[in-house]
C-alpha cells in the first residue's frame, strides 16, 4: 500500500467543502432522527416522512433536469423509457424499505451503534463479489472484512470488571434487511445503469428512482394503516402539525441534501475519501451522542470505533472491485 496524495484526494478548491458537508449531513441524520424521538417513540408517521423527502427529492431533481432542458422534453423522456421507469420499481422497494428501517434501527439503538453496525455492508458487498461476481478476495480483504465483523460485534459486549456480556436481540435482524437492501439496490442499479438506462439522462433516472419510490411509500402507509396495532411501539399516527415540527423538517431537508452533496462528492472527490468519511463519522457521531444526549462512550464503543475505522480503511486500500460506470445519485439513496 502506497502513501496517500492529498492533492489527489482534494483535487479542487472546494473539495474540503465538499468532504466536511457530506461528513456532517450523514452524521446530522442520525442525530436529528434521534432528536425527534421521545422515549424511543415517533409522534410522526415514519413512512409520511420519508414519502415527503422522495417527492422534495423528485421536485429537486426536476428542477436540475429543467434547468438545461423543457418539461415537454422530461414528459416525452418518461414516455419513451416506460419500461424502465417500471424498472426502477425493483431499487424504489429496497429503498424504500432501507430508508424506513432506518428510523426503526435508530429507535432501538443509538447512532453510534447504529453506524458502527451499518458498516456490515462492506462485509456483505465483499461476499456478495466473492459469490455473484467470482471475484477471489485476497488475504488482506478477508482480513480486513473479517477485522470488521469483529469490530462491530465488541459493540455489543458490555465490558465490566466483573461482567462480559454479548446481547443479541431481533433489532440486529432488521439491520441485517437493511445492509442486505443496501447491496442489493446498488448491484441492481449497475445493471440498469449499463444495460436499459445507459443512454438515459441522469436527472431522468433520478425522476424514476423517485416516482417509484413515492409509489411504494404510498403503499406502505396503506398497509400500515391497516396493520398500525402491529407497530404503535415505534411509531404514532397524528395530525399534519407534527410534519412542520423543527425535528421533522430538519430530517426531511437533511436527507434531501444527502443525495445532492453526495452526487457532488462521488463526482468531484477520489472515492477512496467516502470510505475515510464513514470512519470520520463515527467518531463524531459518539462525541455529539455523548455532549447531545448523555450517551456513554464505553470502552466498547471506543475499542468498535477503532476497529472498524481500520478495517474500512484497510479495506478502501485494497477493495472488492467490479467494472461499472460513474456513479451518480441514484446509486446512493441508502440513507
Amino acid at each position: 500500500m502506497g502513501g496517500i496524495n492529498w492533492n489527489e484526494l482534494f483535487p479542487g478548491r472546494w473539495s474540503p467543502v465538499i468532504f466536511i458537508s457530506y461528513m456532517a449531513l450523514f452524521v446530522n441524520q442520525g442525530i436529528l432522527v434521534t432528536w425527534s424521538q421521545r422515549s424511543g417513540r415517533y409522534e410522526y408517521n415514519i413512512v409520511a416522512v420519508v414519502l415527503l423527502t422522495e417527492v422534495l427529492k423528485l421536485v429537486i431533481s426536476i428542477i436540475l433536469y429543467c434547468k438545461d432542458n423543457s418539461m415537454f422534453t422530461l414528459l416525452k423522456e418518461i414516455m419513451t423509457n416506460k419500461k424502465v421507469l417500471l424498472l426502477y420499481m425493483i431499487p424504489s422497494l429496497l429503498y424504500c424499505l432501507y430508508n424506513n428501517l432506518a428510523f426503526v434501527s435508530l429507535a432501538r439503538f443509538d447512532p453510534t451503534t447504529y453506524y458502527v453496525l451499518l458498516q456490515l455492508r462492506v462485509v456483505f458487498t465483499g461476499i456478495v463479489f466473492q459469490v455473484i461476481f467470482n471475484k477471489k478476495l485476497s488475504a488482506i480483504q478477508w482480513f480486513s472484512l473479517v477485522f470488521l465483523t469483529v469490530g462491530c460485534m465488541v459493540k455489543h459486549f458490555d465490558i465490566s470488571v466483573l461482567n462480559t456480556e454479548f446481547h443479541v436481540d431481533s433489532s440486529l435482524l432488521l439491520i441485517l434487511i437493511q445492509i442486505i437492501c443496501s447491496c442489493l439496490a446498488g448491484v441492481y442499479n449497475e445493471y440498469l445503469l449499463k444495460r436499459q438506462g445507459a443512454n438515459i439522462n441522469i436527472f431522468v433516472q433520478n425522476v424514476f428512482m423517485y416516482v417509484d419510490s413515492i409509489f411504494c411509500n404510498i403503499v406502505a402507509i396503506v398497509a400500515l394503516s391497516i396493520f398500525k396495532n402491529c407497530f404503535n411501539n415505534i411509531f404514532s399516527n397524528v395530525d399534519i402539525s407534527a410534519f412542520v415540527q423543527p425535528a421533522v423538517v430538519l430530517i426531511m431537508l437533511n436527507n434531501a441534501f444527502v443525495g445532492i452533496i453526495t452526487s457532488f462528492f462521488l463526482k468531484n472527490l477520489n472515492s477512496i475519501l467516502k470510505t475515510f468519511a464513514s470512519a470520520m463519522e463515527l467518531m463524531f457521531t459518539a462525541l455529539l451522542c455523548w455532549l447531545l444526549f448523555n450517551i456513554p462512550i464505553n470502552t466498547n464503543t471506543v475499542i468498535s470505533i477503532l476497529m472498524v475505522s481500520f478495517a474500512v480503511v484497510l479495506y478502501s486500500r485494497n477493495p472488492v472491485q467490479n467494472t461499472q460506470p460513474k456513479k451518480t445519485e441514484s446509486e446512493i439513496l441508502l440513507v
